[in-house]
């Protein structure tokens, strides 16, 4: 920072004269100390910047924020890693824009984005995550698959030294929180909707979803011979035939399989394309006719073919008190609100269950990670019904765990959880809508663990403030750092959500490498996973399938791990922040 107050000009000593005078609205006093502050932190070369949680007071420095090397640094010096350290690695990925391969299956701005990842590279970043859209791929007709656009794409990633994440997105873009383009599932398949548009999902109102197909058509052979699941395992087919070369040099690392609206496993019950906003407690979406049949086929083997699908839970801007079937009269506790629950919810499980085993058979033996994601739906998650999760799909309550099945079902598979809202704080949310991101993420995280699987995680809405930051490095690591060893507690991953211009600019990216260089646990980029504790063997055929009881006893709640309350990698709290604006100033007078 110093460097910048010596720089100046000598027509510009004027105004810095004027600065420390304090006559450009600086109290002079809190000048002088920030300026003692700031040599502080200068003399710490690559070395501790002081810490503080924001929000609060100033409390005892903690983590420290080691400097990134210069361009020639990083040239000419060996990387350096302390082997105990490198044990508490997390690994970072970048989600790619929407469109970087646009609807009519070209990559956009070639140039353009290899700059992009050529800069993010500089920040010690492992990789990239990008979905690979079904509706562009094969837009032309069945089997008819054009990868050429994405080809190109992990050409770039391959010469910037970067893993992918591939993303197998059945589903539509657009109609999402934080959807900013327009990508249909193909439209020979909506075309087949035009005739039977009960392959879509339906709510009680009979309005269509058509941002992915119903699970009710899964083994519905309506697509010119063959069911959802057929084409979904015939695209993951032709996705490892035509990255052959890719997955053999273990440049492509992941295979994350879409398993419903924004390639998430759950049901769309909140879409915005249908009038649906925050904090609204969404609707069942099972009433096409396909889903209707099933259900009443179950109701009738366990005797009672008077049950009929709820007709009392609300609209999708609706509060839990304000329905029947979670407020008063609560439904949802009775024998026939329970029994439509668990086949609600199962019928989700089972699912991502067959086609998470399609594409277990589809990438066997390949040196890649399959992973599902699942959505954090944390608004009423204090309220006693979870009422936004039991209409997602999640049937989970405050004496039933509605994540762990799921765990459980992926474990089968040798899968990774991937879970979101990594960097949501209660703090944050609004109060009335019941929100606990937290807790939530701590009871996903620990199910996780339980079930002895890999977790992963993201952002669900993009941060580039350092309380956003500080609290994804809590979760990848609840417990800290161990600097003799592997941590007690780390996840497998992270991806960050998105590569953008203003993620590129100025202090956004500077607090973004920092962030990096603390998700590394203060250690070099490290190419060799191994040394990290993730070794890619070649995929193992599923276990055998899971029974009923085997799901249930997972619906057992549990207590979540102890959490830390605060990162002890932290990149910086309230005192960075008045650094970062107090150049900003000094910068701009400059100028």
């Amino acid at each position: 920072m110093m460097s910048i107050l010596n720089s100046a000009s000598p027509a510009e000593m004027g105004l810095k004269c004027k600065f420390f005078r304090g006559e450009l609205g600086w109290d002079l006093t809190v000048v002088n100390h920030r300026v003692q502050e700031a040599r502080q932190v200068e003399r710490l070369s690559y070395g501790k910047a002081l810490s503080f949680s924001s929000g609060s007071a100033f409390k005892n420095p903690k983590a420290v924020a080691s400097a990134v090397p210069t361009k020639s640094e990083a040239k000419t010096s060996p990387r350096a890693y302390d082997e105990k350290m490198l044990a508490n690695y997390v690994p970072i990925y970048v989600m790619l824009p929407l469109d970087v391969v646009t609807v009519d299956n070209t990559l956009k701005d070639e140039d353009g984005i290899e700059q992009q990842l050529k800069k993010l590279s500089t920040a010690g970043i492992d990789g990239i995550m990008v979905d690979v859209w079904w509706g562009i791929v094969e837009s032309k007709g069945p089997k008819q698959y054009d990868w050429t656009a994405y080809r190109s794409l992990f050409q770039i990633a391959q010469r910037c030294n970067l893993k992918i994440q591939a993303i197998m997105s059945f589903h539509q873009c657009g109609g999402n929180v934080g959807d900013a383009v327009n990508i249909p599932i193909p439209q020979w398949v909506l075309g087949i909707g035009e005739k039977d548009p009960d392959i879509f999902y339906t709510n009680k109102n009979g309005n269509r979803n058509r941002e992915c197909l119903t699970i009710g058509v899964s083994n519905q052979p309506l697509f010119y011979g063959r069911t959802a699941v057929q084409m979904y395992s015939d695209y993951m087919k032709s996705f490892r035939e035509s990255m052959s070369d890719f997955l053999e040099s273990e440049l492509i690392i992941d295979i994350e399989v879409g398993l419903g609206p924004a390639g998430e496993l759950r049901y769309p019950s909140y879409p915005e394309s249908q009038g649906w906003v925050f904090p609204g407690i969404g609707e069942f979406q099972c009433y096409d006719k396909y889903l209707k049949a099933d259900f009443k086929e179950a109701a009738i083997n366990v005797g009672h073919p008077e049950w009929e699908l709820p007709d009392n839970a609300g609209s999708y801007n609706a509060t839990p008190e304000s329905t029947e079937f979670f407020g008063p009269n609560r439904t949802y506790l009775t024998n026939r609100g329970k029994f439509f629950l668990t086949w609600y919810s199962n019928k989700l499980i089972t699912h991502g269950d067959q086609i998470m085993d399609e594409a277990n058979k589809v990438f066997l033996g390949c040196r890649v990670k399959l992973a599902a994601k699942v959505a954090g739906i944390h608004w009423w998650y204090k309220d006693d019904s979870h009422a936004t999760e039991l209409t997602s799909g999640y049937y989970n309550l405050n004496d039933r765990d509605g994540y762990r099945p799921i765990a459980r079902m992926l474990s089968r598979h040798h899968a990774i959880f991937n879970f979101t809202c990594l960097e949501m704080r209660d703090s944050e949310q609004t109060a009335a809508a019941k929100c606990g991101p937290e807790e939530l993420v701590q009871q996903v995280l620990s199910g996780g663990w339980r079930e002895k699987i890999e977790v992963a995680g993201e952002n669900a809405l993009s941060r580039y403030d350092r309380a956003g930051y500080n609290q994804i490095l809590l979760n990848a690591r609840p417990n800290g750092v161990n600097r003799d060893g592997p941590p007690k507690l780390k996840m497998y991953g992270i991806t960050y959500l998105r590569l953008s211009d203003n993620l590129l600019n100025g202090n956004n990216f500077k607090i973004f490498k920092t962030f990096v260089k603390k998700m590394h646990a203060d250690q070099d980029h490290c190419a060799d996973s191994r040394k990290y504790g993730q070794c890619l063997d070649p995929l193992e055929r599923s276990n055998p399938k899971l029974s009923i009881e085997d799901l249930l006893e997972a619906t057992e709640p549990m207590k979540p791990f102890p959490w830390d309350k605060e990162t002890d990698m932290s990149v910086g709290g309230a005192l960075a922040d008045f650094f970062d604006k107090f150049i900003e100033k000094i910068t701009s007078i400059l100028k």
